[in-house]
């Protein structure tokens, strides 16, 4: 038996969303139904520790909350490449979709204070999905129908039970629909560009690349080749994010290459080049000597490397990494796939970022890091001081 609708607030004039109760829910998973997505909107460590049979994890950082409610990306770009975003692809049209984080208030509450459900929700909606919300969220289900549920006790162990309710910020694993297009930006026009937190980019592009750490260089492909500004800054090594610009000076033998095939679009897995990119920037630095590492505007890829060195190195979360590199060069815009792999690797390196409540390993054990694009494993070098 289904059980009634109930209005869950107005999102826009001409939307109104409504919720299904777990009742409903538990009559649909008992009777094996086709036709049911379900879409968890918690952070990632909770979802782990325990979710619903056949849910998929939906978790958003600060970072993109904006670009999701401004409608910058399709509802697919925030599930992970892989079985789930093509289960999502092939099924959205037809399935009705429900959605849930942890207690799943009142909708319009949820829509008003930015939740991730609830923009996720207006979204589906604005795209013609047949979406609803479950009445009382996961919290709910869990207490009355708990073996509907896939639970990890081990996940609780580490985690526990969460005491509020918990928005799915801390779980990013997002691929645009279309990249930031940076290969085809000229670098001079850089600027008229969104960073990855919405805001606009108000000022230029720096002349000249900027230092991010002794010895460490951030710029853009025109840099790489002003012979002028390479002497300036004692650049002696070369990272070059891009799979089509030539290494200009490598003839030569003055300038150490490293070049990393990648174009600026959601499809790259930049992350699997991290180790070697890391250990290129070690290299120059444990040397005394500049390295510069560029893509062609500066702006997206090469700054997903630096991010990546400075976590690394630092034992920054990626936001705090991020923030260092803004703040020395305030027009960066990673795209939202290279933002994802970021966070994996944050994961990896155990940092505990603004929503991460894990237990970091011992200090002895040695890491290995899984490329969220494919199934390639590398071993992480130890992280030495800076």
């Amino acid at each position: 038996m289904l059980d009634k609708l109930r209005p869950a607030g107005q999102i826009e004039s001409s939307s109104v969303a409504h919720g299904r109760t777990v009742a409903w829910l538990r009559e649909q998973l008992d009777s094996r139904r086709d036709g049911l997505l379900l879409m968890d909107c918690r952070a990632q460590e909770l979802y782990e520790s325990s979710h619903v049979q056949g849910a998929i994890n939906v978790a958003i950082p600060t970072l993109m909350l904006r670009r999701l409610k401004k409608g910058n990306m399709p509802v697919r770009a925030v599930l992970p490449s892989g079985e789930d975003r093509e289960r999502f692809v092939r099924r959205c049209k037809s399935d009705t979709i429900v959605l849930y984080d942890e207690y799943s208030r009142e909708l319009h509450e949820n829509t008003e204070g930015g939740s991730v459900l609830g923009l996720l929700l207006r979204r589906m909606k604005d795209e013609g999905y047949k979406a609803f919300y479950l009445e009382g969220g996961f919290s709910k289900f869990q207490a009355e129908y708990p073996t509907l549920c896939e639970t990890n006790l081990e996940g609780w162990s580490h985690s526990g039970s969460p005491t509020a309710p918990v928005l799915g910020l801390c779980g990013l694993r997002i691929s645009s629909d279309s990249s930031d297009i940076e290969s085809d930006i000229d670098p001079s026009s850089a600027t008229d560009r969104e960073s990855v937190d919405g805001s606009p980019l108000s000022n230029p592009q720096p002349s000249f690349p900027v230092e991010i750490l002794p010895y460490l260089y951030l710029g853009c492909a025109k840099d790489s080749t002003n012979l002028d500004v390479l002497e300036e800054y004692g650049i002696k090594y070369i990272l070059n994010v891009t799979p089509n610009l030539p290494n200009l000076f490598e003839n030569a033998g003055e300038f150490k290459y490293k070049q990393i095939p990648i174009s600026d679009h959601w499809s790259q897995n930049l992350s699997q080049f991290f180790p070697e990119a890391i250990s290129f920037i070690d290299e120059a630095r444990a040397q005394k000597r500049g390295v510069l590492v560029h893509c062609l505007a500066g702006i997206s890829r090469s700054v997903t490397v630096t991010v990546a060195y400075l976590m690394q190195k630092l034992r920054l979360s990626m936001n705090d990494a991020y923030d260092i590199v803004k703040t020395k060069k305030s027009n960066i815009s990673p795209n939202f796939n290279f933002m994802g792999q970021l966070l994996d690797f944050e994961r990896t390196l155990s940092i505990r970022g603004p929503c991460d409540n894990r237990v970091a390993p011992p200090p002895a054990q040695q890491l290995y890091f899984t490329t969220p694009t494919n199934h390639n494993v590398f071993q992480l070098d130890a992280i030495e001081s800076t």
